[in-house]
């Protein structure tokens, strides 16, 4: 009856055969089929440990330079725990803020996040992929926004605006207004304005409070006066396309996670300052992958204007006060009318609102911050406002006031 020999007892008949026998290692290693390297070994090892050293041994290295430091993997599980919403390029970012040598690279932070199961590595991105672009410079343009989800402890709801720059993904301002109403919104825009400055172009939503173009009667909100007044193209997204103000949108989902989620606030005021201190880490302390990891205020400084001017939310500029300025809309072909005066401004400003400047002898058409044409007043009728107070008269049968339907704007 034969018996198969185990790897250990086939090792150590072969170095018998040498040691014993008297055979060459270049024999054995031909008989047993192994190079002369591998029976050198055998015989060291044999020689160290006697039979138990010609046992299999494991292959995994002593050390390894893709391992990961345990201090730097201590660390990483701390930050990871306190702020749970940080990914693998901001732990990485801080992990270097904090004088750490060897740092990882971020496919091994994802990993060790993973393997300290503090995220799950089956998730599956999308395949769909959007064509991703920006403005070349600071203060181009802005991505404007409105959105909820912060609560306050009597459990009502404020809402928060925002604006971030689209070059630089600075956040412009993070309003808190307890109803997103016209002019809560507007003095969020105005401040934002006197702090940074006028930026060529603002592109929102077509929400009410950014824009009246697409209603019933076509009329201008007060964001878009404030816009023309300061010489701000103001840009509106295609219906149904959430991805043209992708970058705010983007910003919205950071606030939830890194700052509002979880969260209950006593009370607006408080809930302002918290979202104050978390925009100045957002803005200086915090890389941006689209940025090749520079912070967003590092970006836009480095080509952004200097701040405007005080600015009034009523006029939004001291300009075009006073019963001599007033605003109209070119009819579609092309005209105005001021005091009684038929003026013709050109078709292609049709649909569009200036600013009219009605002097003593001299009638000036402005659209943003160009004077587009220059009249001779020549009538001297009163200077009607576009619109006009209507006056409430009392309903006979309920004894409420009302407005008077025989009125006009």
């Amino acid at each position: 009856m034969f018996r198969e020999l185990s790897v250990v007892e086939q090792r150590y008949q072969a170095v018998l055969a040498v040691i014993e026998d008297g055979l060459s290692i270049t024999e054995v290693a031909a008989k047993v089929g192994v190079s002369r390297q591998t029976m050198h070994t055998w015989l060291s090892r044999y020689a160290e440990g006697g039979l138990a050293g010609l046992g299999d041994r494991s292959h995994r290295p002593k050390s390894s330079p893709l391992r990961m430091d345990a201090r730097v993997e201590v660390r990483l599980h701390e930050l990871r725990v306190l702020h749970p919403g940080w990914g693998a390029d901001r732990l990485l970012y801080r992990l270097g803020k904090e004088g750490f040598d060897a740092l990882p690279s971020r496919a091994a932070v994802s990993r060790a996040l993973v393997r300290l199961g503090l995220v799950h590595g089956d998730k599956r991105r999308s395949k769909r992929e959007y064509r991703r672009w920006e403005r070349g410079r600071p203060m181009e343009l802005w991505q404007m926004d409105v959105v909820g989800g912060i609560v306050l402890v009597d459990g009502s709801e404020v809402k928060a605006v925002t604006a971030v720059d689209d070059h630089s993904r600075y956040c412009i301002a993070v309003g808190l207004v307890s109803r997103a109403t016209s002019r809560p919104v507007c003095e969020v825009l105005a401040a934002a304005l006197r702090q940074h400055g006028v930026p060529e172009e603002i592109l929102t939503d077509n929400g009410k409070v950014f824009t009246g173009r697409h209603g019933l009667r076509p009329t201008e909100v007060l964001f878009d006066r404030i816009c023309r007044e300061n010489g701000i193209k103001h840009r509106l997204t295609a219906p149904y396309s959430p991805t043209t103000t992708g970058k705010v949108e983007r910003f919205h989902g950071t606030l939830r996670r890194e700052c509002l989620n979880g969260r209950v606030f006593d009370d607006i005021t408080q809930a302002q300052a918290v979202v104050d201190a978390w925009i100045t880490e957002y803005n200086e302390d915090r890389p941006h992958q689209s940025l090749a990891r520079r912070v967003p205020g590092e970006v836009f400084r480095s080509a952004a204007p200097p701040p405007g001017p005080e600015l009034e939310l009523g006029a939004l500029g001291t300009k075009r006060t006073g019963d001599d300025w007033i605003n109209r809309r070119v009819a579609v072909n092309g005209v105005i009318s001021v005091a009684w005066q038929i003026i013709s401004v050109g078709k292609h400003y049709g649909g569009q609102t200036v600013d009219v400047h009605v002097g003593d002898r001299l009638i000036e058409i402005w659209l943003g911050d160009d004077v587009i044409k220059s009249v001779a007043r020549t009538t001297k009728g009163e200077i009607r406002k576009k619109r006009a107070q209507r006056p409430t008269i009392t309903n006979r049968r309920q004894g409420s006031p009302e407005k008077d339907p025989s009125t006009v704007n």
